[in-house]
């Protein structure tokens, strides 16, 4: 039921020297919702967790987290669980309904974690400091900004949930871009942030639809092809920004030194190579 894999951190020298598979096996999130499964990707990328739970045909429960070292996965830790599909409960301190697109926070020591009802949740998790409450929040609570122009393909709409201009957190930092019709570039003109690490999921892509994500050094860049709910690990030293066959949403997680969002150092196109 509970499945865990730990990826270890690659500096960006050894990156560069990645093949195609290569890279998929270290940097991409993918196969995280079977049914009747827990599935988790432990990182030393900030220590943080991406994993999916997909109940089916039973309640799952999350619980003990062997490579976090403590009885429960949220005693030192705070998480985020993005609904994904038909609507499902979430039971942890207290019971969550969520919908499609939900997010929910659960704070340090919020206990263990139940997931019932229909389609798939999206889990990140971090280190924490201190315990914080916990707090569903809808769509319509979200911050959010309108970037980019028709033009340039790229008109998009971020929505930030768990952000300090919505709640507190300890580290995480997570929200949801959802690309207008005709647009298909995100995070273009491209940056890094070395004080945090980020986690991506694209979602709201047909069966045959691609996202190109970009990722690597600026200068030495490489890519991966995802498709619906497939993610990819970014790394601080890393940029990350994609390209689709169609327009898509993609769920962003940042942990780290800070939750700045705007904590970032651009990259000039010409930079790009």
């Amino acid at each position: 039921m509970l499945n865990i894999e730990i990826r270890h951190a690659i500096d960006p020298v050894t990156a560069s020297t990645f093949d195609t598979s290569e890279l998929r096996e270290h940097f991409q999130t993918s196969n995280l919702f079977v049914p009747g499964e827990i599935n988790l990707i432990y990182t030393h990328y900030d220590r943080m967790i991406v994993g999916g739970a997909c109940p089916a045909d039973g309640p799952l429960e999350l619980d003990h987290v062997a490579p976090c070292g403590t009885a429960s996965i949220l005693d030192r830790r705070e998480m985020t669980i993005v609904k994904l599909g038909g609507p499902g409960k979430v039971t942890c301190d207290a019971e969550y309904d969520m919908v499609h697109g939900d997010m929910l926070y659960l704070g340090m020591g919020a206990g263990k974690i139940t997931f019932s009802g229909e389609g798939r949740f999206y889990i990140l998790s971090a280190p924490a400091h201190q315990t914080y409450p916990s707090r569903l929040i809808k769509i319509a609570e979200a911050a959010n900004v309108t970037l980019g122009a028709a033009e340039n393909c790229n008109e998009r709409t971020i929505y930030q949930f768990v952000h300090p201009d919505v709640m507190k957190s300890c580290q995480l930092v997570v929200g949801m871009t959802k690309l207008q019709k005709g647009s298909i570039w995100n995070t273009m003109p491209a940056h890094v942030h070395d004080r945090r690490s980020e986690a991506y999921l694209y979602i709201d892509l047909d069966e045959n639809a691609r996202v190109f994500h970009m990722m690597g050094e600026p200068d030495e860049t490489r890519h991966l092809v995802l498709k619906n709910e497939e993610g990819a690990l970014s790394p601080p030293w890393s940029i990350h920004c994609g390209a689709g066959t169609s327009n898509y949403t993609f769920i962003w997680a940042m942990a780290g030194d800070n939750v700045d969002y705007k904590d970032v150092e651009m990259v000039s196109m010409e930079t790009l190579k």
